[in-house]
């Protein structure tokens, strides 16, 4: 890994509001009883890493034309941007925590954009993201803006036809201001993606149609993370060039040991008493495994760096 210090702090930080937005999906299960876990978790960290670092856009500016825009197509992801939005100060994790699918609350299991701050479309039937977001990138290049579109989908959700159509239209076009990411976590629903259809050279697939594609092994590793989106180039507002696909190899369930051994059962569910206090362990044991290696980083490039 090519990283200065300076950078391994920032992934320091990220490391640890990764677990914190983890942590606040965790006490929003448990106080309502019932939420999508395995995919918001997998999608945690480069949800982190995006809108607390990378992404072009500014809670208090959210009209901002200029701004980037991030599309949630697996609209089964919200309640981790609820989440990460709460903790970004959008509103309160108390208001969040009071109103998550109760009657007339404003955050229900998929996003309403209407409602709920900080969405730009409202989302939950699978392979739509992709197309608005080509649209989104050809707005933008008729414009002539440096602004970027980001569009996160599951691998399962690519079975969509939908997809492949933006896919072609995309690379064709050489929309350079697109980022399709793809939650490669292996799993759609409660069963595995490879039961269905097998994607093992999506990447090869993907780039046959003129994309930029960067795979990212362990798409849960911070560091890993950072380097992918550090590494995207700026947005040329008249040339044309080929729009980057970036595939996370994810875990379903990342964060908490239990949800990653039983990956295909936690699409959804409830965490009790009886598991609350595991759960919070998990996320904070491995959290600190991760930072011993982050800081034993951090002093081998100060040494270098003096």
């Amino acid at each position: 890994m090519n990283l200065t210090e300076q950078e391994l702090r920032k992934i320091r930080e990220l490391e640890i509001q990764a677990a914190q937005n983890r942590r606040s999906l965790i006490e929003l299960t448990y106080v309502s009883g019932y939420s999508h876990l395995g995919g918001p978790l997998s999608a945690c960290d480069f949800l982190t890493a995006l809108y607390f670092h990378f992404i072009h856009w500014d809670k208090d500016h959210m009209d901002d034309p200029e701004r980037d825009r991030f599309i949630l197509s697996k609209g089964h992801n919200a309640d981790i941007l609820y989440c990460i939005f709460a903790n970004l100060g959008l509103y309160t994790m108390e208001e969040l925590l009071k109103e998550y699918k109760n009657y007339l609350g404003r955050w229900g299991e998929h996003p309403n954009r209407f409602h709920n701050p900080g969405f730009e479309i409202c989302s939950g039937s699978l392979g739509h993201g992709l197309p608005i977001s080509c649209g989104m990138a050809m707005a933008g290049r008729i414009d002539k803006s440096k602004r970027r579109i980001y569009c996160l989908v599951g691998d399962g959700e690519l079975q969509e036809g939908s997809n492949w159509e933006s896919i072609m239209l995309a690379g064709h076009q050489q929309y350079g201001n697109l980022v399709l990411v793809v939650d490669k976590n292996k799993c759609q629903g409660c069963r595995l993606t490879s039961e269905t259809i097998n994607d093992a050279n999506l990447g090869e697939r993907i780039a046959s149609f003129g994309w930029d594609v960067r795979e990212v092994a362990h798409g849960n590793n911070m560091k890993e993370l950072y380097e992918a989106l550090r590494d995207v180039p700026e947005v040329n507002d008249t040339a044309r060039s080929k729009p980057i696909c970036i595939i996370l190899h994810t875990v379903k369930g990342c964060g908490v040991q239990y949800m990653e051994d039983g990956m295909a059962k936690w699409h959804a569910g409830g965490i009790g008493d009886d598991k609350i206090a595991e759960t919070y362990q998990s996320i904070d044991d491995k959290l600190a495994a991760t930072l011993a290696e982050t800081d034993r980083m951090i002093r081998e490039a100060a040494g270098e760096e003096a």
